[in-house]
C-alpha cells in the first residue's frame, strides 16, 4: 500500500494515500477559542470551512515548530455513520509517498493511542500507520461536524 509519510515529533508515521485528498502548504488558520487542544483551527478551502487537527497535539506532544515541509494534509474523513467530511491534518516534515507491503506491517504490541496502528521497519527506522477512522473521538466529531456538514 502507498502511504504519505510525515513526522509527529521525532517519529515517522504514514497515512494511507487513499485517504489523502491533497497536500497543501501551511496556511494561516482561523483560531477557535475554547476548542479542544488538538484543534489547530479552521482553514478556508475554496470557500468551505475545513477543521484542522494538529497531529502533534492530538498525540499528546506540544505543537511542532513550523518547518519548510510542514503541511496541511486534507483527508477524506468518514464518520462511523458513513458521512464524508474534509479534515485538515497539520503534519510536521512531510517526507512524501512510500510503498509498504502488507507483509511488512506488524502489530505494535502497544496501545498508546487509538489512532496509532501497525508498524513497519525499514532502513530509516520504524514507521507507524495512522488510522484516520480512529483519529477523532465521538465528542470531537460532534464539535467539528454539524449535522448539515458544516464545520463548527
Amino acid at each position: 500500500m502507498k502511504l504519505l509519510v510525515f513526522h509527529i515529533g521525532a517519529d515517522r508515521y504514514g497515512l494511507r494515500l487513499r485517504d489523502v485528498v491533497r497536500v497543501l502548504p501551511l496556511v494561516e488558520l482561523k483560531l477557535l477559542p475554547l476548542a479542544p487542544d488538538s484543534v489547530a483551527g479552521l482553514m478556508d478551502l475554496h470557500g468551505a470551512s475545513v477543521p484542522v487537527i494538529d497531529l502533534c497535539r492530538a498525540s499528546g506532544l506540544p505543537s511542532g515548530a513550523d518547518h519548510f515541509d510542514t503541511r496541511i494534509i486534507v483527508a477524506d474523513y468518514v464518520t462511523p455513520e458513513g458521512a464524508h467530511h474534509a479534515l485538515g491534518l497539520r503534519a510536521e516534515r512531510v517526507l512524501g509517498v512510500q510503498e509498504v507491503r502488507d507483509d511488512q506491517l506488524l502489530d505494535s504490541g502497544v496501545q498508546a493511542a487509538p489512532f496509532l496502528g501497525q508498524v513497519a521497519s525499514d532502513a530509516q527506522g520504524m514507521l507507524q500507520l495512522v488510522g484516520l477512522e480512529h483519529l477523532l473521538p465521538e465528542e470531537l466529531r460532534a464539535l467539528l461536524f454539524q449535522r448539515d456538514g458544516a464545520a463548527a
